[in-house]
């Protein structure tokens, strides 16, 4: 059987030559700045105050140029523009941040997000056809594109021009569209290769700040909306990244779009102390129901509009969509669970189609697998010609080239390296099955494949004090990329403890070294109620 043990190790002692560099900072952040490879005072500063990039000039992005060109005249001859978005965070907050930018410069534009269910992901001739029926002249994509060279012929055969941008790798091919932003694409000379979809948007629309001399709304004050979809795709926390989102959240403290503040209320988030844990964990699965259940026009229509009462009414739409999203998660998951271990227990790809399955939230389900099992895994439902599926993987593989090698067999597939998706007719899925398990086992069956927990430091609970917490606030934000500081100590007598939570999956306990306590919690660790060591 697939082993779960996690394995957990400390960081090396930082550096003599780092602990002088550093000495300005108090002892534990030295060693945390020093984990995370900044090992000089200025490369330590530069972090910690998160400042822009200096080249970070959005004109260095291929297509760039061209893209804000083609705008600035789409305005200046009132042309009709469809911004293009996808049903995930990233794609509506892309897809509302160059509505809105657009918006305020008085741009005939509309936005057009694909229904999960009936269109699937991505670019789509049917879309496109109507697009150009209703007058349009120019469609940009956010979050999607750089795969869609039939969509994209047929644009041009329509008379549409294509703007591209995306930040999903891409094929061997790049789309045939009048310009291509994908700093992923080759020869591209833009340091930051990790923004994300929204990012991307919100560089051409500083592009535009530049190319129209506009400063009655510029760019910048649409950073909340890069924060929210940065965060939300798990795009890394690092470089430019690091930036946009500090910067985002301190626009979302004082929250202007009336759809955020909503939002942040059914959440249960106060909004002058929002992070990006409760941007990952609180808002960004809410604005995600909405397209994972339905539409995803609830959730673009609840970042755009500034009625008070229609944002309100979004809010709570949202907050009944995701607790069904969560029900059918949950029930996903376990015949997920059954399907994949009953085919191969000791599977180094976890694989689950099935007819009942919702398209919506096989992902989600996915992603439990691989934090469960630390495999990569595939779920997906199978329709009446097609099976849609949706990948999550480890660090050790990369789910996209893995659908590369197998492209001769597949409709579509497009992603990360740790998240993917694709679409095979039903028969060619054995066969594609089989192949990834293949490539799965050639990769993976020589690796030590457990989960790792890593600590930043050994600390005894005399030194987790409140100064501590003022100096690891400087970290922020955290997440994928830029994990929060981890610390161990041992030797702890577990005073009290009980399982909480609805089901009981969560244990609280009450910790102590003899000297100091502390409450702790262990988020779905309840089953060690019955098997607590006495240290």
């Amino acid at each position: 059987m697939i082993s779960t043990e996690t394995r957990w190790q400390i960081a090396p002692r930082i550096s003599p030559e780092a602990e002088q560099a550093l000495h300005g900072y108090p002892p534990i952040l030295r060693q945390v700045l020093f984990n995370r490879g900044y090992a000089t005072h200025e490369a330590a500063r530069a972090y910690l105050e998160a400042h822009p990039p200096a080249d970070s000039d959005p004109f260095r992005l291929l297509g760039i140029p061209e893209a804000a060109a083609r705008v600035a005249h789409a305005l200046r001859h009132n042309e009709r523009i469809a911004i293009y978005g996808d049903y995930d965070v990233d794609g509506v907050t892309a897809t509302a941040l160059l509505t809105l930018y657009l918006s305020a410069l008085d741009a005939n534009v509309i936005s057009y997000i694909p229904n999960r269910f009936d269109e699937g992901y991505g670019l789509n001739k049917d879309a496109l056809s109507e697009l150009k029926a209703d007058g349009v002249d120019l469609v940009i994509t956010v979050d999607c594109g750089i795969r869609s060279l039939e969509e994209a012929r047929h644009a041009r055969n329509l008379g549409l021009d294509l703007i591209i941008t995306d930040h999903h790798h891409p094929g061997a091919e790049l789309p045939d569209a009048l310009a291509v932003v994908d700093p992923k694409q080759p020869g591209d000379p833009y340091p930051e290769k990790n923004l994300a979809g929204v990012g991307l948007a919100y560089k051409l629309a500083a592009a535009l700040d530049r190319q129209l001399e506009n400063a009655r709304h510029p760019a910048e004050d649409y950073l909340d909306l890069v924060a929210l979809g940065t965060v939300a795709d798990l795009a890394p926390l690092t470089g430019e990244n690091r930036s946009l989102v500090r910067r985002g959240l301190e626009q979302m403290r004082n929250p202007r779009r009336q759809g955020l503040f909503s939002l942040m209320g059914v959440s249960g988030v106060t909004p002058q102390r929002v992070t990006a844990t409760d941007i990952g964990f609180r808002l960004g699965p809410r604005l995600n129901a909405a397209g994972r259940l339905d539409d995803a026009k609830a959730a673009l229509n609840l970042l755009t509009t500034p009625d008070v009462f229609r944002a309100g009414q979004l809010a709570q739409q949202l907050e009944v969509q995701n607790r069904q999203r969560q029900q059918i998660t949950r029930a996903i998951q376990e015949r997920a669970e059954e399907l994949a271990l009953s085919a191969d227990p000791d599977a180094w790809l976890l694989f689950a189609v099935h007819p009942e399955f919702n398209p919506g939230v096989v992902g989600l389900a996915a992603s439990r697998l691989t934090e469960k099992y630390y495999r990569p895994a595939v779920v997906g439902q199978i329709g009446e010609e097609f099976t849609r599926a949706s990948c999550r993987s480890i660090s050790e593989f990369h789910i996209t080239e893995a659908l590369d090698q197998c492209a001769d067999l597949l409709e579509h597939h497009g992603g990360h390296a740790a998240a993917a998706g694709f679409t095979v007719r039903n028969e060619n899925l054995i066969e594609l099955t089989n192949r990834l398990r293949e490539i799965a086992r050639e990769q993976l069956a020589d690796l030590d494949l457990r989960p790792t927990l890593y600590a930043d430091a050994e600390v005894p609970l005399s030194e987790l004090t409140p100064d501590l917490l003022k100096y690891l606030d400087w970290l922020q934000p955290t997440g994928y990329g830029n994990p929060q500081a981890s610390f161990v100590s041992r030797n702890l007598k577990p005073t009290r403890y009980r399982t909480v939570g609805k089901e009981n999956t969560h244990l609280k306990l009450t910790v102590t070294d003899g000297h100091l306590t502390f409450d702790a919690i262990a988020f779905g660790k309840g089953e060690w109620a019955q098997h607590m060591p006495p240290r």
